[in-house]
C-alpha cells in the first residue's frame, strides 16, 4: 500500500481538522454535554448516516448512540465509545470583594492560574436558559509580591482553596455586582482555548483533547463505515457518553441499556517519553507520533485485542501496547461496571500535558486510531461466527509451547543502538553478533 493510500502517514486534511476543532470547542462540562452531543455531533451524524440508522437518546444524560441496525438484538453488537464531558471548575462562593471562589475539580491548581475561562450560568428569570460570561481569569495570589518566600522558591505550592475567578470587579457593592449577573454556587467554568496547529508538523494543542478526541474518532469511524456501505453481521453502536470524568457513570448506563457483545473505549493516553521527571519510574515508552495505543491488562479482552492488532498490522498502522494494570482508566470499563458480559478493551493516542490548557497531540496518531478501528470493524464483519469466535477462543496458557534462548541478533532493519555504544568499541571490532559472523573466515568447501 502506497503512502498516499495510508491517511495515517499524511497530514490531516484541513476540513477534517476543522471538524475535530469544532467538536473539541463545544462547551460540554460534566453534566452539561448537550453542546457537543446535540450541538455538534448530532448534526454531523445526520450529514452522513443512512436513513435506516438510528440515534438513541436518553432521559438522564445527554449521551447519544448512533446505531447501524436498530432493533437487531440477534446481531453481534460492538460499541465504540468516547466521552463528551469535560472536567470543569465550579463556583463555590462569592466574596464581598467580588472574588468568585471556585472548586478546581480534577485540575492541578497551579496549572489554572492566569488562564482565561468561560463561566456558564442559568438565567434565574428563565429556567433552562444559560448565559456565558467571558473575560475572567483564574487567580490565586494576585502577585508574586504577596506570596511568601517558600512559594517564591517553589518549595511551597498553591492549595485548591486559594483559587478564585477574577472578573475585574471594582467600585461599589462588588459582591452585588456578581450576584446581579445571576452567578450562583455550582455554575460551571471551563477553559477558553480552542485547539490550533502546533509548531512541529502534524501536532496541535489546546484545551480538552480529553476527550473530545475520542468523540471525534468515534464519529469519523462511523462516517467511514457509512461510506463503505455499512456492516452485514455486526451491529455497531457509535456511542458518546457523559459523566466519564467523575466515575464513568454515563458509559455504564449506555452499556447497561444496549448490552454490547464487545466494547472499545476511545480516550486520550499519556506520552510517557516526554513526561518530565518520571524517568526513574521506568514507565512504558508510549510516545506521541508513534501510533495509536491499545490497552493490555485489566479487563482487556485478548481475543478483541488480537483482532485489533491483526487489522492494524495488515494495514501497516502503527500500534503501541499500553500496560493498564487493574483498570483501563477509560470507558473501556463500562461493560464490567454495568455487569454486562462484553469483550472489552481501550484504544487511544498519547498526548502531553493532560488536564491542562495546553494538551498536545499528533494528528497522525488520531488518524491511525480512526483507521485501525474501521479495519477492525471490517475484520469482525468478515468472521463466520462472531459469538463462537469470542466464546471458544480464550487464551489457554496450559497449551503454551516451550521457548528457548533466541540469540542476540537483531531483526533485519532494526537500527536501534546496541547495548554498548560503537564509540566504546575498537575501530576494527564488529558492531554486533551478525557482524561477528560476517567477519569470520568462511570454511573451505570439501
Amino acid at each position: 500500500m502506497s503512502n498516499s493510500a495510508k491517511p495515517w502517514t499524511q497530514p490531516m486534511p484541513d476540513a477534517q481538522f476543522n471538524i475535530m476543532r469544532d467538536i473539541l470547542a463545544a462547551p460540554s462540562p460534566v453534566g452539561l454535554e448537550g453542546a457537543m452531543t446535540y450541538g455538534v455531533l448530532k448534526p454531523y451524524f445526520d450529514s452522513f448516516a443512512p436513513s435506516d440508522w438510528h440515534l438513541h437518546q436518553f432521559k438522564g444524560n445527554a449521551g447519544v448512540v448512533l446505531d447501524t441496525h436498530p432493533g437487531r438484538d440477534d446481531m453481534f453488537k460492538v460499541m465504540i465509545i468516547g466521552h463528551a464531558d469535560k472536567i470543569r471548575m465550579q463556583v463555590r462562593s462569592i466574596g464581598e470583594d467580588g472574588k468568585i471562589w471556585i472548586n478546581t475539580d480534577s485540575f492541578l491548581p497551579t496549572v489554572l492560574i492566569g488562564h482565561e475561562v468561560k463561566l456558564f450560568s442559568e438565567d434565574p428569570d428563565a429556567s433552562g436558559s444559560y448565559r456565558c460570561i467571558q473575560g475572567g481569569t483564574v487567580e490565586a495570589l494576585g502577585a508574586i509580591h504577596f506570596s511568601d518566600p517558600a512559594q517564591r522558591d517553589g518549595s511551597k505550592g498553591i492549595k485548591k482553596e486559594q483559587i478564585y475567578l477574577d472578573l475585574q470587579i471594582h467600585g461599589e457593592n462588588k459582591k452585588q455586582q456578581v450576584l446581579n449577573l445571576g452567578v450562583r454556587p455550582g455554575d460551571s467554568i471551563i477553559f477558553d482555548r480552542p485547539i490550533r496547529p502546533g509548531f512541529s508538523p502534524n501536532t496541535f494543542y489546546g484545551a480538552y483533547l480529553d476527550n473530545g478526541l475520542g468523540c471525534f474518532v468515534t464519529a469519523e469511524v462511523a462516517k467511514l463505515i457509512a461510506e463503505a456501505g455499512g456492516t452485514k453481521k455486526v451491529r455497531v453502536l457509535f456511542a458518546i457518553a457523559s459523566y466519564e470524568e467523575i466515575g464513568r457513570f454515563g458509559s455504564r448506563v449506555l452499556a447497561g441499556e444496549l448490552k454490547p457483545d464487545a466494547l472499545i473505549g476511545v480516550d486520550v493516553n499519556h506520552d510517557y517519553v516526554a513526561a518530565p521527571g518520571i524517568g526513574d519510574k521506568r514507565m512504558q515508552s508510549l510516545e506521541m507520533g508513534k501510533g495509536f495505543t491499545m490497552a493490555v491488562g485489566s479487563i482487556a479482552s485478548e481475543q478483541l485485542n488480537r483482532i485489533i492488532a491483526s487489522a492494524a498490522k495488515k494495514q501497516d498502522i502503527p500500534l503501541q501496547r499500553d500496560i493498564v494494570g487493574v483498570d483501563t482508566g477509560t470507558d473501556g470499563m463500562a461493560g464490567v461496571l454495568a455487569s454486562i458480559d462484553s469483550a472489552a478493551t481501550s484504544i487511544g493516542f498519547p498526548i502531553r500535558n493532560m488536564h491542562t490548557i495546553s494538551e498536545t497531540g499528533n494528528t497522525q496518531d488520531v488518524l491511525a486510531a480512526i483507521h485501525a478501528l474501521t479495519h477492525t470493524l471490517k475484520a469482525l464483519d468478515a468472521l463466520p461466527d462472531l459469538q463462537r469466535e469470542f466464546l471458544d477462543n480464550h487464551p489457554r496458557l496450559d497449551q503454551a509451547s516451550p521457548l528457548s534462548h533466541q540469540g542476540s541478533d537483531k531483526p533485519d532493519g532494526d537500527t536501534s543502538d546496541s547495548d554498548k555504544p560503537d564509540s566504546d568499541k575498537p575501530d576494527n571490532a564488529p558492531a554486533n553478533d551478525k557482524d561477528k559472523k560476517a567477519a569470520k573466515p568462511k570454511k573451505a568447501k570439501k
